[in-house]
């Protein structure tokens, strides 16, 4: 007497990872690009409110003035005298960027004025102060 034998012919059942990797790829790659757009002046600062500021589009260079007088460019604690040539360098290697200082409403006139004066010196004439939205 002969015995059959049953083989049991099952597919895989495993998991296919290949679409699961695309997707993760394609979001390392978004974030990527998202974080490049993001830019931060580098400081905390509590921005004064104005009821008739307008939004504009946002500066591509980023300037803050802490309470102390302080000022922070590219994520960098900056000295005044300095301003002026890295503005310059920035400036020529991307002639259409603009400025946005952002001032503690608790920061000095004079040294908004002063950095005022140092950005233009350096070639740059559309220079915005932001501001907060009044609560």
């Amino acid at each position: 007497m002969r015995l059959r034998r049953h083989f049991h012919t099952e597919e895989s059942t495993g998991i296919d990872l290949a679409p699961m990797l695309d997707f993760v790829l394609n979001l390392l790659i978004f974030f990527i690009i998202i974080t490049s757009f993001v830019k931060e002046s580098g400081a905390i600062v509590n921005k004064p409110e104005a009821r008739t500021a307008q939004h504009m589009a946002t500066g591509n260079i980023l300037i803050a003035i802490r309470p102390n007088g302080d000022i922070w460019l590219d994520r960098k604690q900056t000295d005044l005298r300095d301003v002026r040539a890295i503005i310059e360098r920035m400036h020529q290697e991307r002639p259409e960027d603009t400025v946005v200082i952002i001032a503690d409403k608790e920061s000095q006139a004079g040294m908004l004025t002063q950095l005022m004066d140092q950005i233009r010196a350096a070639g740059i004439q559309t220079v915005s102060i932001a501001t907060a939205a009044p609560e």
